[in-house]
């Protein structure tokens, strides 16, 4: 079953951020934009670079009123671990959740049992804590930012525009289409 357009379920897990452990629940994301990024597991290879282009463009999606959160069944400590030890990681300065039980990672149904691993999921959330988007790739397929913001983007634009879409390669300033009758078979 799709979890598309349904509410984050709750969870309660520790972080780090800014140097320091921080908890973290579905109540702390409701009023803005978040983006959950799990990612299979720490000190690993495709991750760190995937996080690292998070982090470059981390600014971006302050501007955007998004915080972004990266989870892996790791715990804090690890995370905090691979911050302090990692070049690439070192410049990340959203939180890290650790997941060690699996719960939040299961909530998004991203658990790959057999390893105890997450998938690597992307996941956009309204400030409702509705999910909006949804990307699960295979573990050796980086993610892209720039396309997440794009994503992220066209997200906010119908979010504040109702009935209107956005269409393939949308990018902000672009047309957008007002689904109707007339547009049937013109486009």
């Amino acid at each position: 079953m799709s979890i598309i357009n349904t509410k984050i379920k709750p969870f309660y897990n520790m972080a780090f951020k800014s140097n320091e452990f921080i908890s973290i629940s579905e109540k702390d994301i409701i009023g803005k934009w978040s983006i959950f990024f799990f990612y299979p597991a720490d000190f690993t290879f495709v991750c760190p670079t995937e996080l690292a282009d998070l982090a470059d463009n981390y600014e971006e999606f302050k501007k955007l009123n998004v915080d972004i959160y990266a989870v892996s069944t790791d715990t804090h400590f690890s995370h905090k671990a691979w911050h302090n030890t990692s070049e690439m990681i070192s410049r990340v300065q959203y939180a890290m959740i650790g997941d060690p039980t699996g719960t939040l990672t299961r909530n998004f149904n991203v658990m790959r049992e057999i390893d105890g691993l997450a998938e690597r999921g992307t996941f956009i959330l309204d400030p409702y804590g509705f999910i909006q988007t949804i990307e699960i790739t295979a573990e050796g397929i980086g993610r892209d930012a720039s396309d997440l913001l794009r994503k992220l983007k066209a997200a906010q634009y119908i979010h504040k525009h109702p009935g209107e879409v956005c269409p393939a390669k949308w990018k902000s300033g672009h047309a957008t289409l007002v689904p109707s009758l007339d547009l049937v078979g013109k486009i």
